[in-house]
């Protein structure tokens, strides 16, 4: 396969985790029908960013993989014959709860899981309140339509999971996202982060050689506690190739967007630039410590 149409769903989300649902599903429906093979939705995308705050109440919307919600988009997948990266906030024991990625192949069966294994914990991103820390490695999902290097949002910003996804075989990197804008910064301070984001996964892109696609979250969230202004969704979905070069983004507004990926190009890409054969692994050993003084 050399081309491969990929879909992207940039939604906003309700209280109503029902409603959600049935939004993405339209948007998986419509990009289905306009040939997508491979669809992308953002990260927990079935509620709100329920992270702003540390509820206990919350641990409520978790559910067990396999699940209801897990059914209903293998339904979807099995329907509409496209392989779907759905976000779920996953019950794996009492007390034990992770932010997981699940992979559903063309028959509605699921390919393979990611459990998010950077988690942060910042003011509006209470994360650790919620998430364990993934335990299955940085191992790409083998699907019909290639190996899918999927890790979540806060793991974007770290180059160790984007290259050991590339060296274990990926052919793209996805990244399901809820980030957005700190509504007390400043404009310019706003952009800054926007620009950050964006540049940082283009660098992913470009150092490994792999396409990186990225699915945002979009519009005003309330803080249920009432003690910050909530958060705004900056949305901005994009998909870079290999050379970090921007093949699609979106704007701050809801929408579903259909991309074709080269996927040849990957190769043509490494044999001009071999990052990897120049790789020096024999001196790599201290970025194992914490800290090199």
């Amino acid at each position: 396969m050399n081309k491969l149409t990929i879909g992207l769903v940039q939604q906003s989300c309700s209280d109503c985790p029902q409603d959600n649902i049935r939004k993405s599903i339209a948007g998986i429906e419509a990009l289905a029908a306009q040939g997508a093979q491979l669809i992308v939705l953002q990260e927990l995308h079935c509620t709100t960013y329920f992270c702003q705050t540390e509820e206990v109440r919350n641990f409520d919307l978790a559910e067990e993989i396999p699940g209801p919600t897990t059914q209903v988009f293998s339904a979807v997948a099995k329907k509409c014959n496209v392989v779907l990266v759905i976000s779920l906030f996953e019950r794996r024991a009492p007390g034990l709860y992770h932010n997981t990625a699940v992979v559903l192949e063309r028959d509605g069966t699921i390919a393979g899981t990611y459990r998010k294994m950077h988690i942060p914990d910042d003011p509006g991103y209470y994360e650790k309140f919620y998430f364990t820390p993934g335990d299955l490695g940085f191992q790409p999902v083998v699907t019909s339509v290639g190996k899918l290097g999927v890790l979540i949002c806060w793991d974007q910003w770290f180059p160790e999971a984007a290259r050991l996804m590339a060296l274990a075989g990926a052919d793209m990197l996805i990244y399901p996202t809820a980030i957005g804008y700190d509504p007390g910064d400043s404009r310019k301070q706003q952009q800054r982060q926007k620009e950050a984001w964006i540049t940082v996964q283009r660098g992913h892109a470009v150092a490994n050689g792999i396409p990186v696609v990225t699915v945002n979250r979009v519009g005003a969230e309330a803080d249920s506690s009432g003690h910050s202004a909530g958060a705004r969704f900056w949305g901005n979905s994009f998909v870079a190739g290999p050379q970090g070069e921007m093949i699609f983004q979106g704007k701050e507004e809801e929408g579903v967007f259909s991309v074709d990926l080269n996927l040849k190009q990957t190769e043509n890409i490494r044999r001009i630039w071999p990052f990897f054969r120049d790789r020096r692994i024999d001196e790599y050993h201290d970025i194992l410590k914490r800290f090199r003084h």
